[in-house]
């Protein structure tokens, strides 16, 4: 068994498998319809989407589109961070605080923020703050959850001899805390992006506010296909750039730490 996959591994260099998969896939989506397999009214040739994406790349609303979505993603996720880690450091730096909050973060945690919408339209119309109110609320938990796991990681021993010497409150913030806190951050910072573009997509979507989401339900509405799904192929190029540059980020933040070292000498 070991021979063949090392054999199979020597055929089909690693590098290249990822590549092999979507020229696969890219045929597919190709063939299938010009061989009647799939109706082309439901998914049309991946050359029929290629031609509506590049009559988007000259339409200026394509790219007022994409700036709304990805100003509301940058904002929401800035916020969410920014609360995520006020409000970790804070709960998790006290325990009956931390025991006291535990059920309700359960609680809410699991709502999803689609359930959300009535709420937010009623507060702020089909605007952008809508939009921003549904992302905040989403990202915000894999922040906040990494940082109280983080804190709740310092090295006993460490805290405890940090109280005994009487060290500053920024000292122990600096050189015990923080050091420790800093890869579950990047770890819920990354996880935050994903999740802050998807509903910064979906809540356009569905409240209909400028961006991305309104204009793949409006071209839906419209039966223009081919944009709808050059629309949809925009979105997923948007999520592989952010995971990309967030696990470039926590490459280069953490790149002292043994995870990133063990994974750079594999």
């Amino acid at each position: 068994m070991a021979w063949y996959q090392h054999r199979r591994t020597r055929a089909v260099p690693e590098s290249l498998l990822g590549p092999a998969g979507l020229l696969l896939a890219a045929a597919l989506v190709e063939v299938l319809p010009r061989a009647g397999l799939v109706p082309a009214e439901y998914l049309p040739p991946l050359s029929a989407m290629a031609g509506a994406l590049a009559g988007e790349a000259g339409d200026a609303a394509f790219w007022r589109a994409l700036r709304d979505t990805l100003t509301g993603w940058g904002a929401g996720l800035a916020l969410a961070t920014a609360a995520g880690v006020l409000l970790g450091l804070v709960i998790g730096r006290a325990e009956p605080l931390r025991r006291a909050t535990a059920s309700t973060i359960e609680f809410l945690r699991p709502i999803p923020s689609v359930a959300l919408v009535p709420l937010a339209v009623l507060l702020h119309g089909t605007g952008p703050r809508a939009t921003l109110l549904l992302v905040v609320y989403a990202a915000v938990w894999p922040v906040l959850l990494q940082v109280l796991a983080g804190v709740r990681d310092v090295d006993p021993v460490a805290r405890d001899t940090a109280a005994v010497f009487r060290l500053p409150t920024l000292t122990r913030l600096r050189h015990l805390l923080w050091p420790t806190l800093l890869p579950y951050l990047m770890t819920g910072l990354r996880l935050a992006a994903s999740v802050a573009l998807i509903l910064a997509v979906t809540a356009q979507l569905v409240i209909g506010s400028p961006g991305l989401g309104r204009e793949i339900a409006l071209a839906q509405a419209a039966n223009a296909v081919e944009r709808m799904y050059a629309l949809v192929i925009v979105t997923g190029l948007l999520g592989v750039c952010v995971n990309a540059g967030a696990r470039a980020l926590e490459r280069r933040v953490l790149f002292w730490h043994t995870s990133e070292r063990t994974e750079a000498a594999a």
